[in-house]
């Protein structure tokens, strides 16, 4: 068995375990439930997968333990989940990159996403420490932050 974590895009039969890594990654007892109402079940994003986006998973030990999916045709990095106990590790940091320099190579000038609104919330330090900005909260909550396209990936 590896203990080096092996990274790939994510195929048909990876949705159950990326699902699960979503509610882990989540820390809330009505995750499941709360996707579903929200119109992501896995045949929604498998039809997602096979049509406008795109996604990679992070394997450890045979074990789905981080995903990453995004949207080109809006330029949104639609969802990033990394299980606790594999966090800290260059997991997360590694599979936004994969998914953000997809989306600059499909042509996108700058990408987007949201978060929580709230300042102590986690991923927006984690976002911003990867050259995210703000953009805008929305009264509900939402924080949107965007990456514009650097020198780097415009070489591409």
């Amino acid at each position: 068995m590896s203990h080096t974590p092996t990274f790939r895009e994510i195929e048909a039969e990876d949705i159950p375990a990326i699902f699960e890594v979503r509610v882990a990654a989540w820390q809330n007892e009505r995750g499941a439930e709360e996707l579903v109402q929200l119109g992501i079940t896995p045949a929604s994003v498998l039809e997602l997968l096979a049509t406008s986006h795109r996604g990679w998973l992070c394997e450890f030990d045979a074990r789905v333990v981080g995903f990453a999916i995004g949207n080109r045709e809006n330029g949104e990095m639609w969802v990033i989940a990394v299980r606790p106990e594999h966090e800290r590790r260059g997991i997360g940091r590694r599979l936004l990159r994969l998914v953000e320099d997809w989306l600059f190579a499909a042509g996108w000038p700058d990408i987007w996403l949201t978060t929580d609104a709230d300042e102590t919330f986690r991923a927006v330090g984690f976002y911003r420490r990867l050259g995210w900005i703000d953009w805008k909260l929305e009264p509900g909550g939402d924080r949107f932050m965007k990456k514009l396209r650097g020198p780097e990936e415009r070489a591409t």
